[in-house]
């Protein structure tokens, strides 16, 4: 058992061995290999070690403990080399920690998969400017998959790979299969009202479709989850008729002296060939704003602040590029587009999908928007909860029609 203890400026991390085992494994794994780690997290070398190895004639005593952290400034430094990351971890010394707050399901070292992901020293914690506010890592912790989710998260992975080869199909495509199957004939009284029916049964499939990916998002790699998103987005927005992946475009404003190559991700082409802009990101929650405020407001995250200036970099290097761009973004993509189309650069806009809105307090929704109306003259920033309630609102619309016979 591992338990942590805070003691004068020191914190100490404190190993006791269960029923079954002794301390002696430990200090043979100390004397022989100079260093021991326990639960894949913690390695400490002799060094650290506070207590001694009784004498062989002494009763053996039952735990170890070793120094784990300083007091700094109101911070626990812990040094990198006992996690295994890049840099010192500094966490305030108002924060209650356990084993828990270090270790996730399986083992799993909390700070190492942070430190893999970033090249700073993280700080937890404390008045730093820099720092991780403390309701938010504890929202981190939560949102560690258990092992029942991981073994789902496994599963899911597996079948999707194997649906290529096996025709496995989700619920929501076995949803919409049963749905037509039931509907096999069509009446033909008005052709609105076919068109009707099928529109309706394809938004009931968009939605059913979104709904389970959302559950399984974190089994998709970023690739896919934008393959398949961009899928059912035309979809729900059929003015576009093709999507251009990768798309080069021109900065002459980094460097003055010569233009420099910027590609941009994902381009909307609509059936004018006008070009608009869209940038999906997986549905992370906590993406969107803070949960702390600054002066009584909640403000944009960083995944939120730089999608947006990501998209008006995009649409500015565009907007600049004019005539010119529109022959050079032809020319090379032309095999992707209908025949005859005239690309046009005339005001682009961008849409940006990112994170979710499920979980927002009333403050935090309302912050939210006054953000997405700031831009709305050249960005529509959507949330997928967002997305859901417009399909959702389509749908109930086409169904009021449908039973009062509107579209007859």
């Amino acid at each position: 058992m591992i338990k942590l203890s805070k003691q004068q400026n020191q914190l100490l991390l404190i190993y006791q061995p269960d029923r079954f085992n002794d301390v002696r494994w430990l200090d043979d794994k100390l004397q022989n290999e100079g260093e021991v780690t326990l639960r894949r997290t913690f390695t400490f070398s002799p060094a650290d070690l506070l207590t001694k190895a009784a004498p062989s004639d002494v009763e053996e005593d039952d735990e170890r403990i070793f120094l784990f952290g300083s007091l700094e400034d109101g911070y626990y430094r812990i040094s990198k080399e006992i996690l295994g990351i890049k840099h010192d971890l500094l966490l305030d010394n108002a924060m209650k920690l356990d084993p828990g707050s270090f270790i996730a399901q399986r083992d799993i070292s909390v700070f190492r998969k942070i430190d893999e992901l970033i090249d700073e020293p993280i700080i937890v914690g404390g008045d730093n400017e820099n720092a991780i506010p403390l309701t938010d890592f504890e929202l981190l912790l939560k949102t560690f998959p258990t092992s029942t989710e991981l073994t789902h998260y496994t599963r899911t992975r597996v079948a999707r790979v194997l649906k290529d080869y096996f025709g496995t199909i989700s619920d929501a495509e076995d949803q919409l299969n049963r749905h037509l199957n039931r509907k096999k004939k069509l009446p033909v009284t008005s052709r609105a009202n076919i068109v009707t029916s099928f529109e309706l049964q394809k938004f009931e499939y968009v939605y059913a479709e979104l709904t389970a990916m959302l559950q399984q998002a974190d089994s998709y790699s970023e690739k896919d989850w934008q393959t398949k998103t961009l899928g059912l987005f035309l979809f729900i927005f059929p003015k576009y008729v093709a999507v251009l992946e990768n798309v080069h475009v021109k900065d002459f404003y980094t460097d003055a002296s010569k233009a420099t190559d910027r590609y941009i991700d994902l381009m909307l082409v609509d059936a004018n060939g006008s070009i608009d802009i869209i940038e999906v990101k997986k549905p992370f929650s906590n993406a969107l704003v803070s949960n702390s405020t600054y002066r009584d407001s909640h403000t944009p995250k960083k995944e939120l602040a730089g999608a947006v200036m990501q998209a008006e970099k995009y649409l500015f290097h565009l907007s600049k590029w004019g005539h010119a761009g529109e022959q050079a973004i032809y020319k090379k993509r032309k095999s992707e587009l209908p025949a005859c189309i005239e690309l046009k650069i005339t005001n682009p806009k961008a849409m940006i999908l990112l994170g979710r809105d499920n979980d927002f307090a009333g403050q935090q929704r309302f912050d939210f928007e006054i953000i997405r109306r700031k831009y709305a003259n050249m960005l529509d920033i959507m949330t997928y909860d967002d997305l859901l309630r417009r399909v959702a609102n389509i749908i109930e619309m086409m169904k009021r029609q449908t039973s009062t016979g509107v579209a007859q």
